[in-house]
């Protein structure tokens, strides 16, 4: 099939990358020129494991293309993908300014059957507006071309996107053209060899079902969360209390473990929107509102335990950080735990020495020369005239160390893991004092 995907982004690039695995011939499109050129050029702008492979064999195949060229883009695909950003507006609603434009390109310059399909994270009724927009672009050129407009959610976990793209739990398709429905089910029916997980909706409770995926995640997390702050207070083990409650088959096991805030892409801007969207209904989401308010304290957790340890006067300190990415897998830094975390201990006048595994780039372009950060090349070497280690993000690497070697390193012995990565009695018997989130 033909595809065009309007977007190289994070959702874009997989998008395209995968469909065109299942031997489709996909056209990626982006007004980004620099973007384009790094995939022509055979790299890949974004970091995600295993994509690139999927990209470079499918460009040598022939079934993946990039382009700057909207009308190419447009009269390529019977399928239209828009996978474009929907950053947070000021009131936390999203901006739907790229889908529309992307929208009303297609209206201005298609000539035969199109179905739009909404691939970026929009707001409940959004499919209307880029039907309104196409309509639009149609009458004033006075064609009477057809089209249709669906939806089509995604549902990826940066760091792991490439294997749910293929191996999806479940496929949902917002549409009520029975055109586009069946050339939707065409195109994913080499993802249903097992059983059928096409799962085929109204199109606005497919929106919805995006958004209150991501929302109900960000509550598993956020509650956990309160749960560990109330089991420092109770001299509980909210790992414990995890394994407790996760061997109940209605809860589960997954999204359930305490830390220190969760960020990306996708969950804070998700919950912001879900809220947002509820407040332009007369509905107040009071449990959503709370999630949010929940992870923006956690964020401010590591501080706090720093200083009760060392007082609110950091100056004259340095801090080992380890991760800076909002999570594993991934150098996105976006709502990203360490961006605040960091903040806080250069308002106290501490220093920072910071090693992430792949984040490094990312993190120089988000806080730029900022003198009181300095950058390791190991997850040991950030110790070097460390007053203590504070561990952000949940890398591999971080998972087995030697913590004789970082007791030696530093000048006080106390690491702060924000992720619970270690057992206390295990850190505690190399002689540190072992500060986590809920953990006795």
């Amino acid at each position: 099939m033909k595809v065009s995907v309007i977007g190289t982004g994070y959702v874009g690039l997989v998008t395209g990358a995968c469909l065109a695995e299942m031997g489709n011939d996909v056209l990626c499109l982006d007004v980004d020129p620099n973007k384009i050129r790094i995939l022509e050029e055979g790299g890949i702008p974004i970091h995600e494991p295993g994509l690139d492979a999927v990209v470079a064999r499918n460009v040598k195949a022939g079934r993946l293309a990039f382009t700057t060229d909207i009308a190419r883009s447009v009269a390529h695909g019977t399928l239209q993908f828009i996978a474009v950003g929907t950053p947070p507006d000021e009131d936390g609603s999203a901006d739907l300014q790229y889908v529309l434009a992307a929208a009303r390109n297609i209206g201005r310059l298609m000539s035969d059957y199109k179905v739009v399909v909404d691939k970026s994270t929009v707001p409940v009724g959004t499919a209307d507006k880029v039907r309104a927009a196409i309509a639009d672009e149609l009458t004033k050129r006075g064609s009477d071309a057809r089209f249709a407009v669906a939806s089509n959610p995604e549902f990826l976990k940066e760091g792991a996107a490439v294997d749910d793209f293929m191996r999806p739990d479940r496929i949902i398709v917002g549409a009520d053209d029975e055109q586009a429905i069946l050339l939707m089910r065409a195109l994913y029916a080499p993802f249903n060899r097992n059983h059928d997980k096409v799962q085929v909706m109204d199109v606005r409770s497919a929106e919805l079902t995006k958004y209150a995926a991501n929302a109900m995640l960000a509550t598993r997390i956020s509650f956990m969360n309160e749960l560990a702050l109330l089991a420092e207070k109770l001299g509980a083990d909210i790992e414990q209390v995890r394994q407790g409650i996760g061997s109940d088959p209605r809860i589960g096991y997954h999204f359930l473990y305490a830390g220190c805030g969760y960020g990306g892409s996708c969950f804070p801007k998700d919950v912001k929107a879900l809220i947002q969207t509820g407040a332009q209904n007369g509905q107040q989401l009071k449990v959503l509102q709370a999630v949010e308010d929940a992870n923006d304290a956690q964020k401010l957790v590591l501080v706090d335990k720093i200083v009760r340890r060392f007082g609110e006067d950091l100056s004259g300190k340095r801090f080992a950080v380890w991760g800076l990415a909002f999570k594993p897998n991934t150098d996105d830094m976006r709502e990203a735990t360490s961006r605040v975390v960091l903040a806080e201990l250069f308002r106290r006048g501490a220093t920072v020495t910071a090693y992430d595994p792949v984040a490094m780039d990312e993190a120089r372009r988000v806080f730029g020369d900022e003198p009181r950060l300095a950058y390791a090349d190991s997850p040991m070497g950030a110790l070097a005239g460390a007053d203590a280690l504070v561990i952000v993000t949940e890398w591999k690497e971080f998972r087995s160390p030697d913590f004789d070697r970082i007791k030696a390193a530093l000048k006080a012995p106390v690491v702060f893991d924000g992720r619970n990565l270690y057992e206390p009695s295990l850190v505690q018997a190399s002689g540190l004092d072992y500060q986590a989130i809920g953990r006795t």
